[in-house]
């Protein structure tokens, strides 16, 4: 699964890693990210979680060099993220999943084109290079809002909600982000196109969890509120889009 063993990235990556109820993944993940060939910050925001997540961090805390947030109380993935940007010390922030859902050891191609000036904000895009293993309504839920997505904001991106997204800590850091959930996504997007930034897509695996194994969006429902979301943001003033 190593995908860039001898990929060289020049700046600091700040990784955000949102958990809540992840005692059974935290550690995998956190330990890929270790194997990776990335100057890297870890930042991992424990949402109140109430299984044993807690627990495992503040054994994990010293082993991986990492910071940890703890929540009082479950807020969401939006409210985790947004309370992990203050502590960014990276010239790049990546929003990594505590799930495996999304393969860490992509990591390293989704922040290679921020070594690039133009690039700003890069997209790991699950629908890239086709369905892969995403099940059809998945995989229809999510096409249905990435071309939702292009006709309001005239882009053309494959995959909106992908949990894999990577930024310049200048520009996301000066965002005026106001999310609690999963509108962490549709808003962020939503923001950034407004702001005429383009969102570049690299493919990255993706081996989704079926409910029983802890899955926590709600496709439809939550893909509905991303919709509005989406169309809210598009008609604000450029001057609510960042601090």
């Amino acid at each position: 699964m190593e995908r860039c063993p001898n990929l060289i990235v020049k700046k600091l990556v700040s990784v955000i890693i949102p958990a809540f109820n992840e005692e059974q993944t935290i550690g995998e993940v956190l330990e890929a990210l270790r194997a990776l060939p990335l100057d890297k910050q870890i930042i991992v925001v424990n949402d109140g979680s109430t299984d044993g997540t807690y627990t495992v961090l503040e054994e994990l805390r010293a082993t991986y060099e990492m910071t940890v947030v703890h929540c009082q109380e479950n807020r969401g993935k939006g409210f985790a993220i947004r309370s992990g940007l203050p502590h960014v010390k990276g010239e790049v922030v990546v929003i990594q999943d505590a799930d495996m859902e999304l393969v860490p050891a992509d990591l390293c191609e989704l922040v290679k084109p921020l070594e690039k000036e133009n690039v700003q904000v890069v997209y790991g895009s699950r629908f890239l290079e086709g369905r892969g293993n995403a099940s059809l309504h998945n995989f229809i839920a999510n096409r249905i809002l990435a071309t939702y997505t292009n006709l309001l904001y005239g882009c053309r991106i494959t995959d909106e909600s992908t949990g894999y997204k990577a930024f310049s800590a200048e520009l996301i850091t000066r965002l005026d982000l106001t999310c609690e959930g999963f509108e962490f996504c549709p808003e962020v997007t939503a923001k950034i196109l407004r702001a005429g930034y383009r969102i570049y897509e690299v493919p990255v695996s993706y081996f989704p969890r079926t409910k029983k194994e802890g899955k926590k969006l709600r496709f439809w429902s939550d893909g509905f509120f991303a919709a509005w979301t989406l169309l809210k943001y598009r008609f604000i003033s450029e001057t609510e889009l960042f601090k």
